[in-house]
């Protein structure tokens, strides 16, 4: 959940901070309050388009900051692992966002710095932000296969392994097979060039580890004085009349003559002797050593030009003298293909043949699996569609298979087109009237059914997608009556799995939540300021009075607006 969130000098913001806690938090106040600059700042923590007019009027930058708390099993995790971003074991994420009034745009997540698009796969995984103009990935037809795949759960993520696998590979040898079946005269020059490469790394003749040995070797010539000095020292400190051997072997001798009388001392006798017989084998490898070592100023030289000769190959061709060994042993396994062509296409079509169909196969039992799961979502968005007053309106699940060309593989005798999911093109239809055909979400035109269709839509992927925190920016616009009250219930029923973050000019559900906070603006030495303030019970019953007159107060708008919220807790107790 979003714990906090700082504002410093955004719009007409200076300062403010807000605590949020779970379940459904509501934002109130009069218009221009600066509620949906609060969103916008969200907004741009989840890697929205910033902008110059952000920045406060007479300051040079516009900070944001955001605290969110998720669990070990969060998607965020993986997140900050393909990006290298730690997040510790309490679970804590601290997203970042400073935009300058030169318009540069600073982005940290945990405290390091990130790209934006980097920040926007963070914020995707955190927040999910609704507005009665934007409505995300459920209003996207390009997105609705990857909402169904999540509803499917368990069943559908085996099967995208698996699919993944095969298309994996199925892509990367048919790019292959374009690339050597195309374009002769880049085919030659790819040619003479792997060539060159080939022929210089072959004349260089090295050796696996070389660099290695050679960097060892390096190091022991350049060090020959202080390796010389020290094994001296230590042989003359053993070896020698009143050395250290001696006087070892006088305590030697010293307890071999009362081994006879006493255990322990025979023990302590044999230990010496052991120990005196290993120092004297050292001695021994010591003076070897000494004896065996030699200064060759020629053969340090000769390193030093074999190194520079591998350093200057390595910017070429790989950091060690293994990677330039394998780059080799690659490009004169293309070269093969490229001088070998035709033989080469003919198994490699063989190739794709087969995994274009192993791949079909895999793609037919993700097709299967969303056909089932299509049938269940749309039973579902009908049930929560009723509850929303909108009975007569009709959803489908739209499933068709991606055609291809002759040269495709085929499924039951047709060619279909292989696509990162799969072989399906997923779109979500819904009429809202009797008699109209069905269109795709984005196609709906009243504002007020769209809410309702994205509240129902919602109310069943928020228990799928994982998102921290769901917002809603004025989403019940267009809206009143009873179809206020469905939606009230609605946002608390999502607020019951996610933490619920929701600007609202509703009555009904400003008395549902948990948390209500109301935005003010005031204006202290003509500079506009806005300030946030959690509601006690009584100010939460003036402040719906407020939203239902939008005049005074009357002991008819209170008892009114304690009568919602005695509704509202009789529906949670639920």
């Amino acid at each position: 959940m979003l714990t906090e969130l700082s504002i410093r000098d955004f719009a007409i913001i200076d300062r403010i901070s807000i605590t949020f806690k779970e379940g459904l938090t509501v934002l109130t106040g009069e218009t221009g309050a600066g509620k949906s600059i609060i969103i916008d700042a969200i907004q741009l923590l989840s890697g929205g388009r910033g902008s110059v007019e952000f920045v406060r009027h007479g300051t040079k930058k516009a900070e944001i900051e955001g605290l969110f708390t998720v669990g070990n099993d969060h998607p965020i995790h993986k997140v900050g692992k393909e990006f290298g971003v730690d997040i510790e074991e309490d679970g804590m994420v601290v997203l970042q966002r400073t935009i300058t009034h030169q318009g540069k745009s600073i982005c940290r997540v945990n405290g390091k710095l990130v790209t934006l698009g980097i920040m926007k796969e963070f914020g995707h995984s955190l927040i999910d932000i609704h507005s009665q103009h934007e409505t995300q990935s459920l209003m996207d037809p390009d997105r609705h296969i990857e909402l169904l795949d999540i509803f499917s759960d368990d069943d559908m993520k085996s099967s995208l392994e698996e699919y993944h696998r095969v298309y994996d590979k199925y892509r990367v040898l048919k790019k292959r097979y374009k690339e050597l079946s195309e374009n002769e005269q880049e085919m030659a020059q790819r040619l003479d060039l792997l060539e060159f490469q080939l022929r210089e790394l072959q004349e260089a003749e090295m050796q696996p580890l070389e660099d290695d040995e050679l960097s060892e070797e390096r190091k022991k010539l350049m060090n020959y004085e202080k390796i010389y000095q020290g094994i001296h020292d230590a042989y003359y400190s053993l070896y020698g009349e009143q050395k250290g051997l001696d006087w070892l072997s006088h305590a030697m001798t010293s307890l071999e003559s009362t081994a006879d009388v006493d255990e322990e001392l025979a023990k302590l006798s044999e230990e010496m002797s052991n120990s005196y017989y290993i120092i004297e084998e050292l001695t021994f490898q010591l003076s070897n050593q000494m004896a065996a070592l030699e200064f060759d100023p020629e053969r340090l030289n000769q390193i030093e030009s074999r190194l520079n000769e591998l350093n200057r190959l390595k910017k070429k061709y790989g950091a060690t003298v293994d990677d330039m060994l394998q780059y080799a042993s690659r490009i004169e396994e293309e070269i093969d293909e490229i001088k070998n062509k035709d033989s080469h296409l003919n198994k490699m079509e063989s190739e794709i043949h087969e995994l274009g169909q192993d791949a079909v196969l895999e793609a037919k039992a993700l097709h299967d699996i969303r056909t089932s799961s299509a049938a269940t979502l749309s039973e579902y968005i009908h049930e929560e569609l009723r509850d929303l007053y909108l009975e007569k309106a009709s959803f489908a699940v739209d499933i068709n298979l991606k055609e291809g060309r002759e040269s495709d593989p085929e499924l039951d005798g047709h060619p279909v087109q292989l696509l990162p999911n799969g072989i399906d093109i997923v779109k979500f239809l819904i009429t809202t009237n009797p008699g109209e055909p069905l269109k795709e979400l984005h196609k709906v035109a009243s504002g007020g059914e769209m809410s309702r269709i994205m509240l129902a839509l919602k109310r069943i992927f928020s228990r799928h997608q994982g998102v921290t925190s769901v917002i809603f920016d004025e989403v019940d616009t267009g809206v009143s009556g009873r179809v206020a009250q469905a939606i009230a219930e609605k946002i608390y029923g999502i607020s019951e799995g996610s933490q619920v973050l929701c600007i609202s000019h509703l009555p009904q559900v400003a008395a549902m939540a948990d948390t209500h906070v109301r935005i003010e603006k005031r204006v202290d030495n003509d500079r506009t300021h806005t300030a946030a303030k959690e509601l006690t019970y009584d100010e939460k019953a003036d402040e719906i009075s407020r939203m239902i007159t939008g005049a005074e107060l009357t002991e008819t708008t209170v008892e009114h607006a304690r009568e919602l919220l005695l509704m509202a807790d009789k529906h949670k107790k639920r």
